[in-house]
C-alpha cells in the first residue's frame, strides 16, 4: 500500500511564508507526476501546482511568482514553498501523486492566512 502524508500547514499572517511537504511511503516502485491542490470552504478543489518526475512545473495563475513547487525523488517527497501569502490562500492543501501507475491523495493540511 502507498501513503501520502502532508505536513507544514498552520496559521500565518498575511505576507508570511510556509513550506508544505508531502512524503510518500510504502511499496513504491516509481512516482510520476505530483501536485498540490487546495479547497477553500464552499469552493471546489483547485490545482495549485504540479511537477513531473523530471522537474517540469506548472502553476495556477493565482500563485505564480509566489509559490514554488519542488521534489526530491530520492526521498519520495514533494514540497511547496509559499511566500507572500494572502488571506485568499486559506484552504486545505492536499497532495496528489501517481505512484506505481495509481492515483493517490494525502489527507490534507490546513493553511490559514490571517489579514
Amino acid at each position: 500500500q502507498v501513503q501520502l502524508v502532508e505536513s507544514g500547514g498552520g496559521l500565518v499572517q498575511s505576507g508570511g511564508s510556509l513550506k508544505l511537504s508531502c512524503a510518500a511511503s510504502g511499496s513504491i516502485v516509481i512516482i510520476g507526476a505530483m501536485g498540490w491542490y487546495r479547497q477553500a470552504p464552499g469552493k471546489q478543489r483547485e490545482l495549485v501546482a504540479r511537477i513531473t518526475r523530471g522537474g517540469t512545473t506548472g502553476y495556477a495563475d493565482s500563485v505564480k511568482g509566489r509559490f514554488l513547487i519542488s521534489r526530491d525523488n530520492a526521498k519520495n517527497t514533494m514540497y511547496l514553498q509559499m511566500n507572500s501569502l494572502k488571506p485568499e490562500d486559506t484552504a486545505v492543501y492536499s497532495c496528489n501523486a501517481y505512484v506505481n501507475g495509481g492515483d493517490y491523495w494525502g489527507q490534507g493540511t490546513q493553511v490559514t492566512v490571517s489579514s
